[in-house]
């Protein structure tokens, strides 16, 4: 195991130039020009026993000058964004594609965890791109912001907060709808009708998995494929932490502040006056 830092990323052995790195959770595998590389449940990679990832699941091969990658399953995708965050391709079952930025993060979810792998090879100076000078590799798409609200952030922050918190590449479970809300001091009714403007906000602009409705792209678990697009596009990172204790404090601070408010209304409130006991008394 290497210990690794966002920073300290492994590098191709200048011995053996056209090898593939792969980097998950600090785990490291050097995949050679003659092998082929299978990432699944009980593949090269073995990745944790989750029923909800297949067997073999994504396949690496170099062929013809580049390295590709495939995905061999039925019903998952995955989501590679070059190391910028500025371009962005969806592996659709079935689909293949070549590898052609130096540094390429894999993200997929399977079930309520999202995983995340560094893909790293020799192949820099192949395509500029990034720089908008060299075009975008056949099937790529150039990811443009999608402007969020202040609390449409925080949303997404507090969902992806395991995956943004945990050092380097692997996996980490999505919290629910609950313990999010109780994160940021809301109420789930609050949380829930955010949750449905965002996913409404992102499936109007093509991220898929986050709305029944659109084809192949039912939203069976769309907390895990939010988090997956916000943390690839880089909509919030490790540096956007903090924002979610300010805000839970400042809504704890509300609710004291509304709970002493309503107390002293209480305490305050006229006795009521009862005439007719009075007038017996008399």
């Amino acid at each position: 195991m290497s210990d690794l830092t966002w920073t300290e990323l492994p590098e191709v052995d200048p011995d053996r130039p056209d090898e593939l790195v792969l980097d998950f959770s600090g785990e490291v595998y050097r995949v050679g020009t003659d092998e082929i590389f299978v990432i699944g449940r009980g593949g090269d990679l073995d990745i944790d026993d989750n029923p909800y990832l297949h067997r073999r699941f994504l396949v690496l091969r170099h062929d013809s000058g580049l390295w590709w990658i495939a995905n061999e399953g039925s019903r998952l995708s995955a989501t590679l964004t070059d190391g910028d965050g500025l371009v962005q391709s969806r592996l659709a079952p079935g689909a293949s594609m070549p590898l052609v930025f130096s540094r390429v993060i894999l993200t997929f979810s399977a079930g309520p965890t999202t995983y995340e792998i560094d893909l790293i090879t020799a192949e820099a100076g192949r395509f500029a791109g990034i720089d908008g000078h060299s075009p975008s590799p056949r099937g790529q798409t150039t990811i443009g912001a999608t402007p969020m609200t202040r609390s449409q952030r925080l949303l997404v922050l507090a969902l992806a907060e395991p995956v943004l918190k945990r050092a380097g590449t692997g996996s980490a479970e999505i919290p629910s709808s609950a313990s999010a809300a109780a994160r940021l001091g809301w109420s789930l009714t609050k949380f829930n009708r955010k949750l449905d403007n965002v996913c409404e906000k992102l499936d109007r602009v093509g991220v898929r998995g986050l709305r029944g409705g659109r084809v192949g792209g039912v939203a069976s678990n769309r907390r895990a494929a939010l988090v997956e697009h916000a943390v690839s596009t880089l909509m919030v990172t490790a540096e956007d932490l903090p924002l979610l204790d300010e805000e839970y404090q400042a809504n704890r601070v509300a609710a004291a502040q509304a709970a002493a408010g309503a107390e002293s209304r209480v305490d305050t409130a006229p006795v009521p006056h009862d005439s007719g006991r009075d007038a017996g008394n008399a």
